[in-house]
């Protein structure tokens, strides 16, 4: 049964109607940024979804926009409501950390779903939830390395900076790429944010910028399909290998159509679903690994059709 409330900006509440004996628990969720990308939208749909089909929780759902500050307050605006999990997608891996102290002290559960924190404040978490991002730029590393044969020139459009996941995967892009592919030179990085309008733009200044480009990587296909359209309007797409990593199906239906090489498949009904069964788990007293990952394998033309086409 859902019900809305007036808590604090965009709060959503799923009642359970019957309670087993150990329940119901109560768990609160603080989200990055859901406005931003489809994949956020998707995974805030598939987590009401999964709590509203189990009758032995409640969950309080809220969204930082993208506002550190935000989600600080509302990491404290859970504790105060002595929930008793807390389920953090953050905003800034740093930033977050004396809130989650806070819950820690508190005696709640944190789990820390989607983008790793940094390491300092993986004392105060009880799991993580979500993609290995490092492996996830190895393996987007390794596809360029095939594609391009070993040899040629690359620009990088990365994610937000200072999230965890645009650092990691670039992180793990960066160093694979020197080891396996060390003809391949990356002339630069750029930021793009997660927005692919931002991406079209920066490509745009890449392509101006160098007159031989020869594959880009992109830290998500939002961003990757944008930096395609921009080559697309250059005149210059068909010579450029695209790989990106959290398939989106605009990048889905380009690997179709022969236009983008390859990505990291990854589902966020996966991803939402994982991060609530975690939390309840431990809830439970299971034993649950702190590093809680699920399988992001690679997508090209080779084995597209083994993947269903992404939702979001």
């Amino acid at each position: 049964m859902f019900k809305k409330t007036t808590l604090a900006a965009s709060i959503l509440m799923l009642s359970a109607t019957t309670a087993s004996a150990d329940g119901p628990y109560k768990i609160g969720i603080t989200q990055n940024n859901v406005g931003v990308d489809s994949y956020q939208t998707t995974y805030e749909s598939a987590f009401e979804k999964a709590a509203e089909a189990n009758d032995n929780v409640e969950v309080v759902i809220l969204d930082a926009g993208g506002d550190v500050a935000r989600q600080i307050g509302q990491v404290n605006n859970l504790i105060q409501q002595r929930v008793d999990a807390i389920i953090i997608w953050p905003t800034n891996g740093q930033a977050v950390i004396p809130a989650l102290r806070q819950a820690h002290r508190a005696g709640i559960p944190v789990i820390v779903t989607n983008s790793k924190i940094a390491e300092a404040g993986m004392e105060f978490i009880a799991a993580f939830s979500g993609p290995d991002n490092v492996q996830q730029g190895v393996s987007s590393a390794e596809m360029m390395c095939d594609a391009l044969g070993g040899e040629g020139q690359i620009v990088q459009v990365a994610g937000q900076p200072g999230y965890t996941t645009a650092m990691e995967r670039s992180q793990g892009f960066e160093e694979r790429l020197a080891e396996v592919c060390p003809g391949v030179e990356l002339v630069e990085t750029q930021p793009a944010d997660w927005n692919r309008e931002k991406a079209q733009r920066v490509m745009e200044n890449f392509l101006t910028k160098y007159n031989d480009i020869d594959g880009v990587y992109a830290g998500d296909d939002n961003m990757g399909v944008g930096a395609l359209n921009a080559a697309k309007g250059a005149e210059r797409a068909e010579g450029i290998i695209f790989i990106g990593a959290t398939n989106f199906a605009v990048g889905y239906e380009a690997i179709e159509r022969g236009e983008y090489y390859g990505s990291i498949y990854q589902s966020p009904v996966d991803d939402a679903e994982a991060a609530l069964q975690t939390a309840l788990d431990i809830l439970a007293g299971k034993e649950v690994p702190k590093m809680n990952f699920f399988e992001t394998p690679k997508i090209t033309a080779a084995n597209i059709g083994e993947f269903e086409k992404p939702v979001f």
